[in-house]
């Protein structure tokens, strides 16, 4: 089957098939959308319905701009967080180098979407991943994609598949307990050289990850951020006392979406040959009302940023309220097919009476207790009788990145929850 052309990825069609999309509608482009006029408080679309609300996402997509331009790094965002060919381009319009993936198959859609600079932050090992991505740079000249290595065991089954042209690698550096990356300095170094001697791969950088190990602990998080980049640079600046990198500028690249700031400064190692730092971070697009809500509040205090100045929530889910069965329990039509729980449950956040079209902040005291497969528990406290059947309730997120896979497009709101575009997702 051949690939999707861009034009088919930035502006496809949408159908009743889709979750969320109006069951009486005609199959539209994405670009015919806005002209609809929908409205979600106006009943236009069937709930629960994920959207991205505009002014947040074009604050996140600036805000990360300005933050990696001060810090004289560029910004290859993970594209795992949303798989979503219009959010690609609209991070990469406002500036970023290029798109991180996770693997091939992501990165295969990445450039069938527009995409030419990319990292996959992983090992790729397996013989057709191998040889799809030799394709890829084969039909694409210019393409850039440097994947991770980590072992010797790695760089023989690459070198086995007689590849036609060497392929970019980043050396990995992991930490004692983490997932991958090589644990020691001189276990990093003897596969640089090796790395350096193979026909098959050409070292172009160095690569790290701090981001799991973000508690909110702002003395833990320092010490462990500059921990870990020092050792990058320790092992930089040995690659390149021997002469190991390959490439005329030294890719160094790390960045989780709780701990950018504390790396963002150190991607830049004093090298002779020039770096391009690159930071990874994803969830910055549209931020959450939980985890990172929590992590970047600390980063904010680090940056001397206020909160509202700082990264946005810009992804909700709205929901009916299906059943009031008791005294201070609502039921919610939406559940784990719908919504991230995987690092905290949702979050209410706004609420709108049926027949009304003003969204209004919910009190202090609502929260989401479980959920089920299609069932949230919201809790009303004080509030006993506070909602009725028919009434909406918007949830925010914790953890993007699980509710963007769930979704296969979502609608881009203003803040009067009027649909003035769409989103669509690969996963």
């Amino acid at each position: 089957m051949p690939a999707p052309t861009a034009d088919a990825l930035i502006d496809p069609q949408l159908d009743a098939s889709f979750k969320g999309y109006p069951p009486d509608a005609p199959p539209l482009r994405r670009s015919q959308i806005a002209a609809r006029g929908w409205n979600v408080l106006a009943g236009d679309l069937p709930l629960p319905l994920a959207v991205i609300r505009r002014e947040p996402l074009a604050h996140n997509l600036g805000w990360m701009q300005r933050h990696v331009a001060a810090a004289g790094i560029a910004l290859a965002p993970h594209g795992k967080t949303t798989l979503s060919p219009q959010l690609f381009a609209a991070q990469v319009e406002a500036g970023a180098w290029g798109i991180t993936f996770a693997n091939v198959h992501q990165l295969a859609l990445g450039v069938a979407g527009g995409v030419r600079r990319a990292l996959i932050a992983n090992q790729v090992i397996q013989a057709g991943d191998l040889h799809q991505l030799a394709a890829l740079r084969a039909q694409h000249p210019g393409l850039r994609a440097p994947f991770f290595i980590d072992s010797a065991a790695q760089l023989a089954l690459i070198e086995a598949q007689a590849l036609p042209a060497p392929l970019e690698v980043l050396l990995e550096l992991g930490l004692p307990g983490g997932r991958t990356g090589c644990r020691g300095h001189e276990q990093a170094l003897a596969l640089a050289r090796a790395v350096h001697a193979s026909p098959a791969l050409q070292l172009a950088g160095i690569s790290t990850y701090e981001g799991l190990w973000g508690s909110g602990d702002d003395a833990a998080d320092r010490a462990l951020a500059e921990g870990l980049m020092q050792r990058v640079h320790a092992l930089a600046l040995a690659c390149e006392h021997e002469a190991l990198f390959d490439t005329d500028e030294v890719i160094v690249s790390a960045g989780g979406s709780a701990l950018f700031d504390r790396v963002s400064q150190a991607l830049r190692p004093p090298l002779r040959k020039p770096v391009l730092g690159l930071l990874r971070s994803g969830c910055y697009v549209t931020h959450d009302d939980g985890h990172y809500r929590r992590m970047v509040h600390v980063a904010n205090r680090r940056l001397g940023c206020a909160d509202a100045d700082g990264l946005r929530a810009a992804l909700q889910v709205w929901t009916l309220v299906q059943s009031c069965p008791e005294p201070g329990l609502a039921i919610l039509n939406a559940g784990k097919r719908d919504l991230s729980f995987d690092m905290g449950l949702p979050v209410p956040v706004m609420f709108c009476p049926q027949g009304e079209r003003t969204a209004r902040a919910v009190p202090a005291g609502w929260q989401i207790s479980a959920l089920n497969d299609q069932h949230a528990y919201l809790r009303l406290g004080d509030d006993a009788s506070a909602l009725q059947v028919g009434d909406r309730v918007a949830l925010g997120i914790s953890h993007p990145c699980t509710t963007f896979d769930k979704w296969r497009w979502m609608p881009v709101v203003d803040e009067a929850l009027r649909v003035v575009d769409a989103i669509t997702t690969l996963f």
